[in-house]
């Protein structure tokens, strides 16, 4: 389908479904573009309306970000089509980028959508067509720190800046004093933690650093980390671990981390009435304001870092996933368009706020599936 003009998206519906035993498939239909698979047996309604592809193993890596949805989608499509193996290595999104474009893998899952350069690299592997990006889950980006006494800690953008810039050194520093004046805020160093590895949650934490305070945060932005200073750590659960572990730590990474870790995240002044705590429905508040920029079946979304509409937490991300278009492997692509299918699906969906993610708007889920169902 043709996307010619940036469009609105509505806001994400955020429920509060817990992953249950009604998201463990007990069964599987058939696809309409596979031969091959057959019902496992016992099929209910809820299951009947997932359909399982032809069977094969499937290789895909990328975006810690999205591991520990990666982990529900991946043990209920195996329960449910036990003719597919799925192994998905959360490698890091740039990691994951660069298995793909080599061919090493069905898909990728990245934080950050492809660069031009990718897209062009991307032809080579995908026969015919080339990388798209598919929006499959968002969420907000945590700072999560280690300060022992202090609890509802509220940061802004210029104050994140300095601190992961190495221009703030203490937790004592007037400047964080200022946003917190009831807290008893101790000397303790500041231990700024990063990630080591190319990362599309550094790429969207650096360019909210970037859009919310450009006079405080001078780096062109990415994957890979570029301020001087701090310490360092792989993938978001090194980052987690790290801060969970040293006294006056601060890092980012995913909500998810964050609360199956137990670490207290910063709230955010963003300029509207009152702090920002780090939500999944305050997320999807800020993921409503994005467009989607790409072209042709290409969904990619520009977020807007800098929003201060009220309650909308403006450090989030939106975690895709990559595949050829047209060119995909054919021992793979039915497997691939079945799963991928089942992940942007109301079943795949529910779940995801529990685990401190924000599922899908309809309207993109409704694109999202469109375009899966069209890959070749």
């Amino acid at each position: 389908m043709k996307l010619t003009r940036k469009t609105g998206l509505r806001s994400l519906a955020v429920g509060a479904i817990a992953v249950s035993s009604a998201l463990v498939l007990t069964a599987c239909g058939s696809d309409n573009n596979s031969g091959s698979s057959s019902p496992s047996g016992g099929a209910s309604n809820a299951a009947a309306s997932i359909k399982c592809g032809s069977k094969a193993n499937l290789l895909a890596s990328g975006s810690t970000a999205q591991k520990n949805a990666m982990d529900v989608w991946v043990k209920n499509y195996m329960q449910a089509c036990s003719g597919t193996q799925i192994n998905y290595k959360p490698t890091g999104s740039g990691a994951g980028v660069t298995e793909f474009l080599q061919g090493s893998t069905a898909f990728a899952g990245s934080d950050s959508a492809l660069k031009p350069e990718e897209i062009t690299k991307s032809k080579a592997v995908c026969k015919g067509g080339e990388g798209v990006d598919l929006p499959m889950v968002g969420g907000p980006i945590a700072v999560g720190y280690n300060l022992p006494g202090v609890d509802n800690l509220v940061l802004d953008a210029p104050t994140l800046a300095k601190i992961f810039d190495s221009k703030i050194k203490t937790w004592d520093d007037p400047a964080i004093k200022k946003l917190n004046p009831n807290a008893k805020l101790p000397s303790t160093s500041i231990q700024a933690f990063h990630r080591s590895d190319e990362s599309g949650t550094t790429d969207n934490f650096t360019k909210y650093l970037k859009g919310a305070a450009p006079s405080d945060w001078s780096y062109s932005g990415g994957k890979a980390w570029q301020a001087q200073g701090g310490q360092s750590a792989p993938q978001s659960s090194g980052v987690a671990a790290q801060v969970k572990q040293t006294n006056g730590a601060i890092g980012y990474f995913e909500l998810s981390y964050a609360t199956a870790s137990n670490i207290p995240t910063v709230k955010i002044d963003t300029g509207a009435s009152a702090p920002v705590a780090a939500t999944s429905d305050a997320a999807s508040k800020a993921i409503a304001d994005a467009k989607i920029v790409g072209t042709g079946s290409d969904l990619a979304l520009k977020l807007n870092y800098a929003t201060k509409a009220e309650g909308a937490y403006p450090i989030t991300l939106v975690t895709y996933e990559i595949a050829c278009d047209k060119g995909n492997k054919p021992d793979t692509l039915d497997a691939t368009k079945a799963f991928l299918n089942y992940v942007a699906s109301d079943d795949g969906q529910k779940g995801l706020s529990s685990q401190g993610y924000a599922p899908l708007p309809a309207e993109i889920a409704t694109k999202v599936r469109s375009t899966i169902s069209s890959l070749s």
